[in-house]
């Protein structure tokens, strides 16, 4: 269960989701424009460098991605000198630009929601692990690097 309970699969969930609302239920809702194409192609694309960035940092320094499994190092470096959790921001932001590409506009509401799924989920373990194994280091990168942004 494990191997599937990663955060791109509950991306894919919510995007079908997304997708399933703008085609049924859409109630006559729109924000379509040249803005919102923008917007949209901004925080997909974002987002895609976002977690593209963080994988190149773990493979760098040759560490787990998976969210589950324990780290052998902590990454600091890159694009974590930033953010505690720059995957799963580039995954909100993914999300938010596929409810604005798919004009998905009553799907606003799962940005929140997947945000909690991912805190409670993935976040929290994630943190606790990293706080067990590197203890004083882990505290000071907390201190100084937020969780999101």
């Amino acid at each position: 269960m494990q191997k599937i309970d990663i955060p791109p699969i509950w991306l894919l969930g919510a995007a079908c989701l997304v997708w399933f609302q703008a085609q049924h239920l859409s109630f006559g809702l729109s924000l379509q424009g040249w803005l919102t194409d923008l917007a949209s192609g901004v925080l997909i694309g974002g987002g895609i460098v976002l977690v593209v960035l963080a994988v190149v940092e773990f493979r760098r320094h040759q560490t787990t991605v998976m969210p589950h499994q324990t780290p052998s190092s902590m990454v600091q470096s890159g694009i974590f000198k930033r953010s505690r959790n720059p995957i799963y921001l580039g995954d909100v932001l993914i999300l938010t630009g596929l409810i604005l590409r798919f004009d998905a506009v009553l799907s606003l509401v799962l940005v929140p929601i997947f945000v909690w799924i991912l805190e409670r989920r993935f976040i929290e373990p994630e943190e606790d692990r990293l706080r067990r194994k590197f203890r004083a280091d882990f505290a000071r990168y907390a201190q100084k690097t937020r969780r999101w942004i």
